[in-house]
């Protein structure tokens, strides 16, 4: 009964039902006008044609035996032309009932019901006594990118969606989901804010703006941290009560910016643990490339523990025999005077002095454009948009307005000297494209690139990309840091750090004989103790119980090192 309750109000409420009764009634009228006329010709023929006489009832009565094509066959035509009519009405009958018929029924009666019992199913409360959960007010690229980490983790957390029906599907697909306005008080009383973990709110300015408020009247103690979409937001969402306003398009047009090869050879410090710094820098168009590591000797000459080489999205081990290839980026770890050290070691190689490329004036170019010249670095922007060329006068050292995939404009704008091309547009295609062009023009170009889905970035690195950072894996990277209390260690996409406690397996024995890397592909950084202090990891270091490792991988080998150290 509940159920064709909600049938019958799917089918009654006035905004949602006036194009559906609509065409219920003008297919009604279509099939009645259909018989109606059908009866008529039947007698028109069988008086005239056939010379007999039948009641109106009859002639509706062989109309629809014939349309439905149970054709009893007691009333018969015995001319050609009465034969001729009869085909006529049974195709148009098998066209009316048993085609568009049942797709009147799914469309305007099983769908509206299936809508109903699926409104009536969707989550609205979470489960009794949940607490320590994180709640995500929005399931955007941030958020899927989030959710592997929070399951990975083992951190339990919901999601807020509006649609009862999306609700049900993320159900389905195994989203933990809770239907509710993102603004109503009604529904983080049901989420249990008030023993939630964070609040990550993750809407537009405006809402995030709402939802810190309606939270804070709750509870005035749950961290919230909101995403700030513009710059000027950022106050607001302070004064609001958020706990962490992340202004991520900023963060990552200067993430994008710390990767670009111009003038002289720099470290870029990519992320801290506990006193000790992880830093990278180039090795292009220095003696360094084409050296293994044990003739260079950084961490003889300063004290630098080499983590890992990047290249092109990859992660490679090290040994001492480890070549590094002119686009390697050695990843190094310790003090801020070693660092300070190598960076004055590197300094003396000259890179490249020649204007930096931007592609794309939207708002991470511009903030990438910003932190280049702060740094002294000449940028060239390329726009498509010429609406745009006011609000830009003025970015870059000089706007260049048209398609970037015009060869005479890029060369117009300097690619074939550049050191460095930044495809900061939103269109993942059009990166893709832009960075197979660009490295085909210029080998020796070094390609830093933003990309929205997961999903392209082994196709970008591919297509020549050296850098790729994306605005979800940031901001993942971010508030997975802001639970774990930690910093946040930014190195590109799939490249992720992981706090884990020492396993059982493992408890006493000797870094270098448990294998870890070996067994997982994990780079083990350092060892995290009970009272927060960090310990870079050595060979003959020790993995003591109610410790943490501290890791650099992905989250496949993360799962392996799982299953290999239960």
């Amino acid at each position: 009964m509940k159920f064709l309750t909600s049938q019958l109000l799917s089918l009654l409420l006035p905004v949602r039902s006036r194009p559906n009764i609509r065409a219920l009634v003008s297919y009604s009228l279509l099939l009645i006008v259909t018989v109606v006329l059908f009866a008529a010709g039947f007698h028109l023929i069988m008086y005239h044609v056939e010379g007999q006489e039948h009641s109106w009832v009859t002639g509706i009565y062989w109309a629809l035996t014939v349309m439905t094509t149970l054709g009893f066959g007691d009333i018969t035509f015995h001319s050609d032309l009465g034969r001729l009519f009869s085909i006529v009405v049974l195709l148009t009958g098998v066209v009316l009932l048993l085609v568009v018929l049942p797709f009147v029924f799914i469309r305007f009666f099983y769908a509206p019901w299936m809508e109903s019992r699926m409104r009536f199913h969707a989550p609205r409360a979470v489960p009794p006594g949940t607490q320590d959960h994180v709640i995500l007010c929005s399931l955007d690229s941030l958020a899927t990118s989030l959710l592997a980490r929070l399951r990975l983790h083992g951190i339990t957390h919901f999601v807020i969606e509006p649609d009862p029906v999306k609700a049900v599907q993320l159900h389905i697909d195994g989203v933990p989901v809770v239907t509710g306005g993102v603004e109503n008080r009604a529904t983080y009383e049901a989420l249990e804010v008030t023993k939630a973990r964070m609040v990550v709110a993750n809407c537009a300015d405006t809402t995030n703006t709402n939802v810190t408020l309606t939270i804070r009247d709750l509870s005035p103690q749950v961290p919230i941290a909101a995403v700030a979409e513009h710059e000027k937001s950022i106050d607001l969402l302070e004064l609001s009560g958020s706990n962490h306003v992340l202004p991520l398009k900023l963060r990552l047009g200067e993430h994008l910016a710390n990767r670009v090869s111009a003038g002289h050879l720099h470290c870029h410090v990519v992320g801290r643990l506990g006193d000790l710094l992880i830093a990278e820098f180039p090795v292009h168009n220095t003696p360094l490339a084409g050296r293994p590591l044990r003739e260079i000797q950084i961490r003889e000459t300063f004290g630098l523990n080499v983590l890992a080489v990047c290249e092109r999205g990859r992660l490679i081990p090290v040994t001492p025999d480890t070549i590094l290839a002119d686009g390697s980026f050695p990843v190094v770890m310790g003090t801020n005077e070693q660092i300070t050290t190598l960076d004055t070691y590197l300094v003396i190689y000259n890179t490249n002095f020649n204007p930096v490329l931007v592609i794309g004036g939207g708002e991470v170019g511009c903030v990438t454009t910003r932190t280049l010249r702060s740094r002294g670095v000449t940028v060239h922007m390329i726009e498509r948009e010429e609406a745009l060329r006011s609000s830009l006068e003025g970015v870059a050292d000089q706007l260049f307005i048209g398609d970037a995939a015009d060869l005479e404009l890029l060369m117009g704008a300097g690619l074939a000297d550049a050191p460095s091309v930044l495809l900061t547009t939103n269109d993942d295609a059009m990166n893709i494209y832009l960075a197979v062009y660009c490295r085909r023009l210029n080998p020796e170009l070094r390609v830093i690139s933003r990309i929205t889905h997961e999903r392209n970035i082994e196709a970008i690195h591919r297509a020549g990309a050296d850098f790729v950072l994306s605005y979800a894996s940031l901001g993942a990277e971010t508030i997975m840091s802001l639970l774990q209390h930690r910093e946040s260690v930014i190195l590109g996409e799939g490249f992720d750090l992981f706090y884990v406690p020492v396993p059982a397996s493992l408890a006493g024995e000797v870094l270098v004989s448990s294998h870890i890397r070996a067994r997982t592909g994990l780079n083990v950084l350092a060892l995290r103790l009970p009272d927060g202090e960090v310990i870079p990891a050595t060979a003959s270091m020790v993995l003591e119980p109610d410790c943490e490792l501290v890791m650099l991988g992905s989250e496949p080998q993360r799962r392996d090192f799982t299953e290999e150290f239960r």
